[in-house]
């Protein structure tokens, strides 16, 4: 199994057509977005993951957000069942790159519903937003996975954002960081931060202490450079306009 692999997957011809569930609907310029797109998986390359691109799904306008289709943690791979019935689809072209990656490979399945942009992991403990994508049959399947593999679940939950990674991720040491005004319940976080600007709530751990971010979050890519943290910044602001963030563009597999 590869040390650092990230799973991509380039965006389709229809991406305009993508759900928005939390934003006005607005133009998508297809050409900027590829470029965005490439430019990510370099920064990925460049911090040394190694890449593997998933199969299109060009029929599936949201496919570029992988990490909605697969959840991985130790040698487990979860395909996850989106709770969004036109991103169904999306999942089965997943199971034989993880496969050939050395995974073993389990799913959620209905009246199971899943979205791996729920799933937020911090030490031994994944936390898991219940709300418009994912739901409570869903969650229990999950935990029932991730016992596997050492991993305790606990439910979140999620109104004001489209998945909790919408609203939070988590620096390395632990501290959870989200944008206050779609944070529902920071009190489900040992210790949680909120940050000034809504995109600065996605990080990605790229190595110990080198994070990515979306560059439109530079206050907050300052406020935590001043805290040691080194950070990198790309523009992803086509993905932004489809309620994307740097999280769910790849899905980081470590081990």
């Amino acid at each position: 199994m590869t040390r650092k692999a990230a799973l991509i997957r380039r965006p389709g011809s229809r991406l305009a057509d993508g759900l928005v569930t939390h934003l006005e609907k607005s133009s998508i310029d297809l050409d900027l977005a590829l470029h965005q797109w490439e430019a990510y998986a370099a920064c990925l390359r460049s911090a040394g993951w190694e890449t593997f691109e998933v199969p299109p799904a060009d029929d599936c306008p949201d496919a570029v957000f992988i990490e909605d289709a697969v959840v991985v943690s130790g040698d487990l791979a979860i395909l996850t069942n989106p709770g969004a019935t036109e991103r169904k689809p999306e999942v089965a072209g997943v199971e034989s790159v993880v496969r050939d990656l050395g995974y073993r490979v389990v799913r959620i399945k209905d009246p199971g519903t899943l979205d791996g942009g729920d799933v937020l992991k911090v030490g031994d403990t994944a936390y898991v937003g219940l709300g418009g994508r994912t739901n409570g049959a869903g969650i229990r399947q999950l935990a029932e996975h991730f016992a596997t593999v050492g991993l305790r679940t606990q439910a979140v939950t999620v109104e004001r954002a489209l998945h909790l990674k919408s609203a939070v991720t988590a620096l390395p040491d632990g501290t959870v960081i989200g944008w206050d005004p779609v944070v529902d319940w920071p009190g489900a976080f040992p210790v949680y931060e909120g940050m000034p600007e809504e995109p600065g709530a996605h990080v990605v751990h790229l190595d110990d202490n080198l994070l990515l971010m979306a560059a439109s979050a530079p206050r907050t890519a300052e406020l935590l450079r001043g805290r040691g943290h080194e950070v990198v910044t790309v523009d992803i602001s086509e993905f932004e306009k489809l309620e994307g963030c740097v999280t769910c563009l790849s899905v980081r597999c470590r081990g």
